[in-house]
């Protein structure tokens, strides 16, 4: 686990010499889960409004759901779902270009000793973008959550959370003579998070993204349901 750590954050100083949007940005996000009585289906998904700054120019609007399914006596759990994506140009400019996208995922949960807890996600999109062909990509999120004032994540802890997410296209055509890397991007986040209570937690922290071409800072705020 130590090795993947140093890794990653050598690959974030070896990015950060792309070119840098001189600008921090700030995402506003809600997640939210809910498991069926007595049934290994539920659903979960959530709605992200990001800026280029920290409030008032739009970068995206995210809103996604999905059906979830745990296999009895798997450790395992699987999604099925859609999402839309409004986006939008930075500056000044008010013009908004849209994606409709399927997604499928597995999340495998994985705790190292006493304290360290990981999530893996693998997930698989199909995305459907104004004015370019279509297009499928990769994602793999490692996520790691330490208690802080306590051996496990309930309520009243803090915790420390760290995550990091490799984008792979799948195709490097997107039409009209327009073409893409298959490496898309790669985010990197390092945040403070709080239980709240049995159904809710909550984030604040720091994502750096780094594209081929381009890099930027945005401050995460987080909120995370069970209901």
């Amino acid at each position: 686990m130590k090795y993947l750590i140093i890794f990653l954050l050598i690959f974030q100083i070896e990015t950060v010499f792309s070119q840098r949007i001189n600008q921090t940005g700030a995402w506003y996000m809600y997640f939210y889960t809910h498991e069926f009585n007595e049934s290994n289906w539920g659903i979960q998904g959530d709605v992200q409004y990001r800026n280029w700054n920290i409030l008032g120019d739009l970068e995206q609007l995210l809103i996604r759901s999905g059906v979830t399914y745990k296999p009895k006596d798997a450790n395992i759990k699987f999604t099925a779902g859609i999402a839309h994506v409004s986006t939008g140009d930075l500056g000044p400019s008010k013009d908004i270009n849209t994606e409709f996208r399927f997604y499928q995922e597995a999340l495998f949960p994985q705790k190292i000793g006493n304290r360290v807890y990981l999530n893996h996600r693998f997930r698989y999109e199909q995305r459907f973008v104004e004015d370019q062909d279509f297009r499928t990509r990769y994602r793999y999120n490692i996520f790691v959550n330490i208690p802080i004032n306590g051996k496990e994540i309930n309520n009243g802890v803090f915790y420390a959370a760290f995550y990091n997410e490799l984008f792979i296209n799948d195709e490097k055509n997107i039409g009209k003579e327009v073409t893409v890397e298959y490496f898309d991007r790669n985010r990197t986040y390092f945040g403070l998070g709080k239980v709240l209570s049995k159904n809710f937690n909550t984030q604040l922290g720091w994502m750096n993204q780094q594209g081929n071409n381009f890099g930027k800072g945005q401050f995460q705020l987080s909120l995370h349901h069970k209901f």
